[in-house]
């Protein structure tokens, strides 16, 4: 756990998606956390390390700038700032060096540590962690994916403790300043001028301790519920159409910014109605004499009114008729309703409809 890379600490590739990273933070937070290793007075670092990795690499932005600065080798093997691209300033005429993807020269006399903070957005009150981004995957009926509609979602989240108001502590418990923290509710870790500020994980960021843990959520502060979100969806929508509803994910701890709700849609197929692009299509069955001789018959349609289309007479089985205007709007385009006809036939005869048939196939030349 003591690698600088922040790969080699979460034990993920250079090219791990953003679920395997968060996977593999959650693994080792879980195995290093301070609550679960009382014993051992190295967890809290560890911990500590696997948060800072994790913070820079979760995050699209800071990643990429990570990256930028790894690939420049801004950081020597033992993990401080100032590697080969450091050396390369815009004084020095280096090309290609760390200082030309990062431009110093609003930063005054900071040291490379408190550069380091400022690129990455660390340190400042201002810009804490925001909470997790929940993915869920919704079903929704085909009527509301195509026409648009609100469908309610309940998902599980981690939220406040009601008993102890997020504080953390028993009813009555006496509160005083983390000693790891000093009360600040940050530490500063790092090596060299790499020296960030993230959440003290002795009081997860609160900056206080009680002298007796909350019994419901065991001195966390926030316990798993279930929360319902309305979701709207626009018409048109399709299976694997996603969208983010900011603030609607994991609570911050400590009061920090809650994250975001990606949600992707899963269409449920419908009884009558299927999709071909902004068209829907559905099946009408009639029987032979309707065929033969045309009839007229109703149809639904999205909006769950009823069309009467007219069928004309030696209409066969396969037969497509359009209904305009009558398919799934999205934008300034709309799609059309295609009916097709089943012809069912009769599976049993009364003699005297077997000998209609014959007379019938008879008069018209038909071989039976």
């Amino acid at each position: 756990m003591a690698a600088t890379d922040f790969y080699q600490r979460l034990g993920v590739s250079e090219g791990a998606s953003s679920e395997e990273i968060k996977k593999a933070y959650r693994k080792l937070a879980k195995q290093y956390h301070p609550d679960a290793n009382p014993n051992n007075p190295q967890a809290g670092e560890q911990f500590k390390r696997i948060a800072e990795a994790h913070g820079v690499l979760s995050d699209p932005e800071k990643r990429k700038k990570y990256d930028q600065m790894r690939k420049l080798g801004a950081f020597d093997l033992g993990g401080r700032a100032g590697g080969r691209g450091a050396g390369r300033g815009a004084g020095s005429g280096g090309q290609g060096g760390f200082s030309e993807v990062f431009d110093f020269g609003d930063f005054g006399s900071m040291g490379l540590g408190d550069i380091f903070s400022s690129i990455f957005g660390r340190g400042g009150k201002g810009d804490q962690p925001r909470g997790d981004t929940i993915e869920a995957t919704v079903a929704i009926p085909f009527r509301t994916a195509a026409l648009g509609g609100k469908v309610p979602v309940t998902l599980p989240v981690v939220g406040p403790c009601a008993t102890c108001g997020g504080s953390g502590g028993a009813p009555g418990a006496t509160v005083s300043p983390c000693p790891e923290c000093k009360g600040r509710g940050t530490i500063s870790f790092g090596q060299g001028g790499f020296a960030v500020n993230r959440p003290c994980p002795q009081c997860r960021g609160r900056g206080k301790l009680p002298s007796q843990k909350c019994g419901a959520c065991g001195g966390a502060g926030e316990v798993r519920t279930d929360k319902t979100v309305i979701i709207t969806v626009p018409p048109g929508t399709d299976t694997g159409t996603k969208i983010r509803l900011k603030g609607q994910g994991e609570s911050g701890a400590s009061g920090r910014p809650a994250g975001d709700l990606l949600v992707t849609f899963d269409v449920q197929p419908d009884r009558f109605f299927m999709r071909d692009g902004l068209d829907v299509t559905c099946q009408v069955p009639i029987n032979l004499a309707q065929a033969v001789l045309g009839t007229k018959v109703k149809v639904r349609t999205l909006d769950g009114k009823r069309v009467v289309l007219t069928i004309p007479p030696g209409t066969s089985s396969g037969k497509r008729f359009r209904v305009k205007g009558m398919g799934i709007a999205k934008g300034e385009r709309r799609g059309d309703q295609l009916v097709e006809i089943s012809v069912t036939l009769p599976t049993q005869l009364s003699p005297d409809q077997e000998e209609l048939f014959r007379q019938f196939a008879d008069s018209a030349g038909l071989g039976h």
